[in-house]
């Protein structure tokens, strides 16, 4: 029989993780790194939902021995592919399964595959079990430091190079596909669901040690759609900051670099999104500049708007954070000098 395992033995298990949910449940959020290896489809387990509430637990059992039953050759063999055999033939393979709650389906198919050969662990709890320890992870205090400053500082960048100096650094817009601005989908990928992003941040947060500070962007709530969970916003919301600054004309160069490969129609429609705010006068400025192909003329425009909100929202909060001009630094250089400031920048009183 499979071996029921606690969460944190789980993670630290060997093995490829096999999510045997249903594809829709898996794309909603799952253990990064994790495999799709669903046991029903969408559908069949609609139907075996749908038949457990009407008839009853036996008769659902049943119904997903009939659907699941004449998978079984294809669910050993698409598990042999993931974890093949070793060059020791008398070493195990393992394999680590879990469900929604570490029920019936997790134990069903883990069942399957040990009478196949393989050592099989699965999740007590299941995946329900690692949400919470999602959520107690991203509560795990840590020191932090924000790295603040106007849209086109260039702050994603020397969060890159302070990385590649040995900071810990935990990317927000990455995780999230998103570089947090109405312009901030362009040229990258879906943005996951709140929920799978929560499990990204804690799959790194988890990795920092707790005596290190750990580096990240000032960001709103949310980033693009995804929603910074409340246990890592109260930390990121109190914790010292320091401000990037930039010459206006640096700041116009990079916002040209990042999104001159972006099409027109995205450009005049984020530009659209923010016409309220912007104004009538100065969102049609900046779309004729967009559509005669002068990109850098709408982005002035634009960043007026975002340097003001910027602005506003210190003031709202009260708060007045360090600067460190890094005008005519590269972005290496930048993150140099922030890495060589550190210890000024944790001590006591230099941040409110």
């Amino acid at each position: 029989m499979p071996t029921p395992l606690d969460i944190d033995s789980f993670l630290q298990g060997s093995g490829p993780i096999l999510d045997v949910r249903s594809p829709g449940e898996f794309h909603q959020g799952h253990i990064p790194g994790a495999v799709s290896f669903p046991l029903f489809s969408d559908d069949e387990r609609a139907q075996v939902g749908t038949c457990y509430k009407q008839v009853g637990r036996g008769a659902a059992v049943e119904l997903g021995f009939d659907i699941a039953g004449p998978k079984c050759g294809e669910f050993i063999r698409a598990a042999k592919a993931l974890a093949p055999p070793r060059s020791d033939p008398s070493r195990p393979r393992h394999l680590r399964l879990h469900c929604w709650r570490g029920g019936m389906r997790s134990g069903g198919l883990g069942w399957i595959l040990e009478l196949a050969g393989f050592t099989v662990q699965t999740l007590t709890g299941g995946y329900k079990a690692y949400r919470r320890w999602v959520r107690d992870t991203l509560a795990t205090p840590k020191p932090i430091l924000v790295l603040g400053g106007m849209t086109g500082s260039g702050k994603t960048l020397i969060l890159q190079e302070l990385a590649v100096l040995g900071q810990s650094v935990l990317d927000l817009e990455a995780l999230a596909n998103h570089r947090g601005s109405s312009f901030g989908a362009l040229l990258l990928p879906p943005q996951p669901s709140t929920e799978h992003y929560e499990n990204l941040l804690a799959d790194q947060w988890v990795t920092f040690p707790c005596d290190r500070p750990i580096w990240l962007e000032a960001e709103s709530r949310r980033v693009g759609t995804c929603r910074i969970p409340d246990e890592l916003f109260k930390q990121i919301d109190g914790a010292p900051a320091v401000e990037v600054v930039r010459s206006l004309d640096e700041r116009l160069d990079l916002l040209v670099d990042i999104y001159g490969e972006a099409s027109l129609d995205g450009l005049v429609e984020a530009t659209e999104r923010i016409r309220k705010r912007l104004g009538g006068d100065r969102t049609q400025a900046a779309v004729q500049h967009i559509q005669a192909g002068n990109l850098r003329a709408a982005c002035a425009i634009i960043l007026d708007y975002y340097d003001r909100a910027y602005r506003h929202d210190l003031e709202r909060r009260r708060r007045v954070i360090p600067q460190v001009d890094m005008s005519h630094l590269s972005t290496a250089a930048s993150a140099r000098l922030l890495a060589d400031k550190l210890p000024h920048l944790l001590s006591p009183g230099c941040c409110p």
